[in-house]
């Protein structure tokens, strides 16, 4: 079978078979795309055949050009994710923790990615470790996961001690939230990068999309399940 297939629209050239190579598809990244040539991506995709077609990043004139192209679509407008066509049935269960109610965002485009990626998800929120008895309250939640996604920007030391309560893989996902030395999110990342708990995987800065893809194979893996046709990261 050919799984190269391509879609050339002059300005994008898109990986039609992505899916079917990788169990996750094409997705359309908004930002830095005029509302129309996002428009014109996700008409592609969803005209090839996918079940569901669906953009990152989506400002608000974007998002008007996607709802005036397809009423029907579906806007998650905290996690500036538009979808085209129909959410996959759930299977698995990913924990997404975040460290504060800042960390929301891109929380949120994790939650929104394991969605369009057919893997349940449950958001537990403002579990720091500035409170370190939250986190310490949500363990059984963190035991009876497929993975864990952990969001968090200041000192980013909240995968760490996640990672020190499961035996589950923590996604740790660094957010660009924090005073000065913070450095929008590097300091948070170097803090996952050198955890001292063993068993953190470590996403770029407010990489909420990469996060929901590693968690969401890691869930389906657990599953024993696989995604074929939704519609990488581009």
């Amino acid at each position: 079978m050919n799984a190269h297939r391509t879609a050339d629209l002059g300005f994008a050239r898109l990986d039609l078979d992505r899916a079917e190579r990788t169990g996750t598809p094409e997705v359309v990244y908004a930002a830095g795309k005029t509302p129309e040539q996002t428009v014109a991506c996700l008409e592609a995709l969803h005209e090839d055949g996918a079940a569901l077609a669906w953009a990152t990043r989506v400002d608000e004139a974007t998002a008007a050009a996607i709802l005036d192209r397809w009423p029907d679509a579906v806007l998650d407008r905290e996690a500036r994710c538009a979808f085209v066509g129909e959410l996959p049935q759930p299977v698995g269960h990913v924990v997404v923790l975040t460290a504060g109610t800042s960390d929301g965002p891109v929380a949120a485009e994790v939650a929104a990615t394991l969605a369009a990626g057919g893997v349940g998800c449950r958001r537990i929120d403002d579990v720091g470790v500035a409170g370190v008895h939250r986190v310490l309250a949500v363990a059984p939640d963190l035991a009876a996961a497929d993975a864990v996604v952990v969001v968090a920007g200041m000192d980013g030391a909240l995968p760490s001690v996640v990672a020190g309560l499961t035996d589950r893989l923590v996604v740790a996902v660094p957010t660009s939230v924090g005073y000065g030395a913070a450095f929008e999110g590097l300091a948070a990342l170097l803090t996952m990068l050198t955890a001292c708990a063993p068993g953190v995987l470590v996403v770029n800065i407010d990489n909420g999309f990469g996060a929901g893809v590693a968690a969401a194979r890691i869930a389906r893996s657990a599953q024993g399940t696989s995604a074929r046709r939704t519609t990488s990261q581009r």
